[in-house]
C-alpha cells in the first residue's frame, strides 16, 4: 500500500522505464509548520522537496549527498534543499511569506512566485571524492519540468518529473506526491512515445494519490500499458541536524568584540536554523563560556 511518507522504486516488466513514486504529505506539512509557509510558499517548497527527494533517490547511494539551489529571481527568491540517499530532506525558501493571487482555475502560480530567470544547481558529495556541481538554466519554473530537464542534461538521462500539492480550504496539506520516470537504455520507442502523449493529459500525482491504494494501481494510472514490479519502499521524512552544540560553534566563530557586544547588550543570544524553523538559546552565562574557550585558543 502507498503509505504517507513513502517512496517506492519499481521498474516495468517489459524493461521499458523505472519509476519513483513519491507520497509526501508529511513531508510537506512538516515544512509548513516549521517555516510557517502560505498557501504559495508551502506550494512551492514542497514541490522543491518532493522533486529533491526524487532526485537523490535516483542518483544517490551509501553516504552521498545532494544540495539543491534553485533561483528564479521571483517572489519567493532563492531556494536551498539538502537531501541524502536514505529518504531524508530539509530545506527553506528566502522569502517564506509571500502569497500571490491564484490562477483562474484556483491553482498556486508557481511559475509566477518562482520565475524563469535564473538557474537550478545540484551539488553532489561523494565521500572522498571532489564534490560534484551542475547548474542548468530554468525553464518553466514549475519546477518538476525544471528537475527534468536538469537529469536530461547534466545526467544524460531521459525523465519525466511530475511533483504536486494540494492544500485544503485552510492552507494545509492535503496530499503532496511525485514520480519520475526514466528511460531504460533499450526502452522500445513506441512505448516512449505513448508515455509522452500520454502524461500531459493525466491529473496531478497528488490528485491520482487519493484514488491509488498501492504502488502498483498509482503505476498503472501513469503507465497502463506496462506491468510494474516494485523492487523496493522505504520511508521518507522532512527531518534536520542541526543542534544547539552545532551553533555553538558557529558562534564561536564570531570575533571576541561581537561576542562581548552580544553579552553586554542583547545579555544572551538567539540563533534560528534556515532549514527547520528550530530556534537555540544563549544564555549571557553560555556566551561567557564560548569567549573563555576562544581565549584558549
Amino acid at each position: 500500500m502507498v503509505m504517507d511518507q513513502e517512496l517506492v522504486k519499481a521498474v516495468t516488466t517489459d524493461h521499458n522505464f523505472r519509476v519513483l513514486l513519491l507520497n509526501g504529505q508529511s513531508v510537506v506539512e512538516t515544512a509548513r509548520l516549521s517555516h510557517h509557509l502560505t498557501k504559495t510558499t508551502t506550494t512551492v517548497l514542497g514541490r522543491g522537496l518532493l522533486a529533491t527527494l526524487l532526485l537523490a533517490s535516483s542518483v544517490l547511494k551509501g553516504t552521498e549527498g545532494l544540495t539543491v539551489r534553485l533561483n528564479g529571481q521571483g517572489p519567493v527568491g532563492g531556494m536551498l534543499i539538502d537531501a541524502d540517499a536514505h529518504g531524508t530532506v530539509k530545506g527553506y525558501l528566502q522569502h517564506g511569506q509571500v502569497e500571490l493571487p491564484f490562477l483562474a482555475n484556483g491553482d498556486v502560480d508557481v511559475a509566477s512566485a518562482v520565475g524563469t530567470d535564473g538557474f537550478l544547481e545540484v551539488l553532489k558529495t561523494q565521500g572522498n571524492l571532489d564534490p560534484y556541481t551542475s547548474t542548468v538554466p530554468l525553464v518553466t519554473g514549475q519546477i518538476g519540468s525544471d528537475f527534468a530537464y536538469y537529469l536530461a542534461k547534466s545526467e544524460q538521462i531521459n525523465s519525466a518529473v511530475g511533483v504536486s500539492v494540494v492544500l485544503d480550504e485552510h492552507g494545509q496539506v492535503k496530499t503532496a506526491g511525485g514520480y519520475l520516470i526514466q528511460t531504460l537504455p533499450d526502452a522500445d520507442n513506441t512505448a516512449i512515445a505513448a508515455l509522452e502523449e500520454r502524461l500531459p493529459r493525466l491529473p496531478s500525482i497528488a490528485t491520482m494519490l487519493t484514488t491509488a491504494t498501492d504502488p502498483v494501481k498509482l503505476a498503472a494510472m501513469l503507465l497502463p500499458d506496462e506491468p510494474v514490479k516494485v523492487l523496493s519502499q522505504e520511508q521518507v521524512a522532512f527531518a534536520c541536524d542541526c543542534s544547539k552544540a552545532q551553533f555553538a560553534q558557529s558562534l564561536a566563530g564570531l570575533s571576541s568584540s561581537e561576542l562581548r557586544q552580544l553579552i553586554t547588550e542583547d545579555h544572551g543570544a538567539e540563533v534560528v536554523c534556515h532549514f527547520c524553523g528550530a530556534r537555540y538559546q544563549f544564555s549571557a552565562t553560555e556566551l561567557q563560556q564560548i569567549l573563555a574557550e576562544k581565549g584558549k585558543l
